[in-house]
């Protein structure tokens, strides 16, 4: 019975699928918000397997942080200035990837929103995970998941 319900809610094949993330290091990396990586791989692992993990940072991201990215499997893009285009544009490619079933982006904002409609467009399932409830209401309401990051206490 209840392997019915989870096979059309989407649960039963969620181990099968891929995963591209995509995490807004600047607006998500930050001591007050208390979200690391681990929290979002752990997030992510009820969806399937992350295949694709890029964390963007900006030029002002210390070594340590760089470290630690790299340290939990996600590959560190490095950008100067705002990080949004090459996100985007790295989201955009993972969408036409056929090894890739979902697209998750990480942010507090609703920059994304265009890459989302765009991934859903071309068949992607797409997952958001939110630093908190109020964050970007645009992608909560596009996206076909939202996952709400609670901070290590």
């Amino acid at each position: 019975m209840f392997d019915d319900l989870k096979s059309k809610v989407g649960l039963k094949r969620a181990k099968n699928r891929n995963i591209a993330v995509f995490v807004d290091g600047p607006n998500i990396l930050r001591k007050e918000l208390g979200i690391s990586l681990s929290d979002i791989k752990s997030a992510l692992s009820s969806f399937g397997k992350i295949k694709i993990g890029k964390v963007f940072l900006n030029q002002f991201a210390s070594d340590k942080l760089v470290e630690a990215v790299v340290n939990q499997g996600f590959e560190s893009v490095m950008t100067v200035g705002d990080i949004d285009v090459a996100m985007a544009v790295e989201a955009m490619e993972a969408v036409f990837n056929p090894a890739i079933g979902m697209i998750a982006f990480v942010s507090r904002d609703a920059d994304f929103w265009p890459a989302i409609v765009k991934a859903k467009r071309y068949g992607k399932e797409t997952v958001v995970l939110l630093a908190d409830a109020s964050s970007a209401v645009s992608l909560k309401n596009t996206s076909d998941f939202v996952v709400i990051l609670k901070p290590n206490q």
